[in-house]
């Protein structure tokens, strides 16, 4: 559901979701929430160079969204992000995920440069957020 939700916003080439190959690679850890035993969310985080994680593949179903699943999912990825030597958790998001971006900066992540495979996308936005 997440890359249909992705896919209606925005044009297939502007989409840059990780596919259930990428996510099953050994630098990707994949959380799953749920809520009683339905699946209601994911997220991934990636490990990059610098000592620094990527957060990919956010997603929270549209009928879970308002129930703090998404802020359970960040605050156990910056958790595990810490515990595994990561200084700094990096993303990107849609200009037309709003809500998203609220989320992360309630969240105290800020916006940064477009970086890597983002640089000069007119739909993304960058954000990252020191953790120790």
């Amino acid at each position: 559901m997440s890359a249909e939700y992705a896919e209606s916003l925005y044009p297939a080439e502007n989409c840059f979701m990780l596919d259930v190959g990428e996510l099953e690679a050994d630098d990707v850890t994949f959380y799953l929430a749920r809520l009683d035993g339905i699946v209601v969310g994911t997220a991934a985080l990636v490990a990059r160079e610098d000592a620094r994680a990527e957060l990919k593949r956010m997603f929270v179903h549209p009928d879970a969204r308002g129930a703090g699943v998404a802020r359970a999912l960040l605050d156990r990825a910056e958790a595990d992000a810490c515990s595994t030597g990561f200084r700094e958790i990096v993303l990107e998001t849609g200009t037309r995920h709003t809500a998203a971006q609220a989320l992360y900066r309630s969240h105290g992540y800020r916006d940064i440069p477009l970086f890597g495979m983002y640089i000069g996308e007119e739909f993304s936005v960058c954000m990252a957020k020191t953790i120790n």
